[in-house]
């Protein structure tokens, strides 16, 4: 047997001396082995070269056998870390942000709640949403979202602060009255929280800018004042596939929804097919509206925004929901897409006039 293993050691010496693949030297020592078992069975008992080899052939089958289990158990875990990398190549590239013990500690009663909890968190963070309107319902908007850590936050407005807003937008202050509204809800909200990042953009929303603007965030809170932009924004978040918290404001009234024809939701326009006529949905500034009321709903759409990115609960998806703050009542009403529909549906449209003017309510943001 030892002139087998010194033949067999030399032609592992060689072939490395030679830089012959490991596999190739493996596949010599292959044929040496099957050859000294071969002389083992084949030849007569007391032959010169079954002598030379061993003399029996048990021990070469039990030095193979062994070798063959290693080789197994080798192959088995070179598999098992294929396959390990395989895995982890396609799950999803880790989060790099981390939180601050800071951060850890302001969002610690998010964290401890079962339906968010780091992970959501995280998403938070990770999120990126745009708000129209820095207004009556942008503003506690805003402020809410901030707080909760959302990491980006964009919010466009071409208004400047006037005496008669702080009576509502409470993220403004008498000092700033004649200040662009985006630049002082951005003082704001980075005075409440330095760990987000807020985008303000001073202009105004148009058909020209915005599909490019919604493009870059995750969902879009509408809190404008008017339905020709309410009608463009629907437009164009349903074109992106892009979420929409809508509210809407009228004297003691609010109503609020999550339009996601992605998911199979109606859009805005499903809801309201046209525009109301002339006087049907006065403004604020016309009809009044209770100061605390866009607290209530802009705070009710920053609840339905984090729902959204954090996957948590069911928002108000294919639902209206309507605070009557004069009587303390709620009503959800079910809403239904129409296959008519100019935006999302699969028809010629057929738009008609609503017949319940009760659930058309100004669409201003108490501007």
């Amino acid at each position: 047997m030892a002139l087998v293993f010194l033949i067999a050691a030399a032609l592992w010496g060689i072939g490395l001396f030679l830089g012959v693949p490991r596999k190739s030297r493996l596949s010599a020592l292959g044929t040496l082995y099957i050859a000294v078992m071969a002389v083992q069975i084949l030849l007569p008992k007391g032959h010169m070269l079954r002598e030379a080899t061993g003399e029996t052939p048990a021990l070469w089958f039990i030095l193979g056998l062994a070798a063959l289990l290693v080789a197994v158990y080798r192959r088995g875990l070179r598999w098992l870390h294929d396959r390990a990398e395989d895995q982890r190549a396609a799950a999803p590239v880790p989060v790099q942000e981390t939180f601050s013990e800071t951060e850890l500690d302001r969002y610690a009663r998010h964290i401890v709640l079962r339906e968010l909890g780091g992970t959501g968190q995280r998403k938070i963070k990770q999120a990126r949403v745009l708000v129209i309107g820095a207004g009556g319902l942008g503003s506690p908007a805003l402020q809410y979202l901030s707080a909760a850590g959302v990491g980006t936050i964009g919010v466009i407005d071409d208004d400047r602060i006037e005496n008669a807003n702080l009576q509502r937008q409470v993220i403004h202050l008498d000092k700033n009255i004649g200040m662009a509204k985006v630049f002082s809800a951005e003082a704001a909200m980075i005075a409440q929280n330095p760990y987000v990042t807020v985008r303000p953009y001073n202009r105004r929303l148009t058909e020209e800018i915005a599909e490019e603007l919604f493009a870059d965030y995750d969902v879009v809170l509408d809190g404008s004042d008017n339905f020709d932009t309410r009608y463009m924004v629907n437009r164009v978040a349903v074109k992106l596939q892009k979420p929409l918290v809508s509210g809407a404001l009228s004297q003691w009234e609010g109503q609020l929804s999550v339009f996601d024809p992605a998911v199979g939701t109606p859009c805005y326009q499903c809801i309201f097919a046209v525009a109301p006529a002339e006087g049907l949905a006065p403004s604020c500034a016309i009809a009044g509206v209770l100061g605390p009321l866009p607290g209530v709903v802009g705070a009710m759409m920053a609840v339905e925004t984090i729902k959204l990115i954090a996957l948590a609960g069911t928002p108000l998806h294919s639902e209206m929901l309507i605070y009557d703050a004069l009587y303390g009542e709620s009503r959800k009403f079910a809403l239904k897409r129409r296959a008519d529909c100019p935006v999302c549906g699969r028809s010629t449209p057929k738009p008609e006039p609503h017949k319940s003017s009760s659930q058309i309510i100004s669409s201003g943001s108490a501007e």
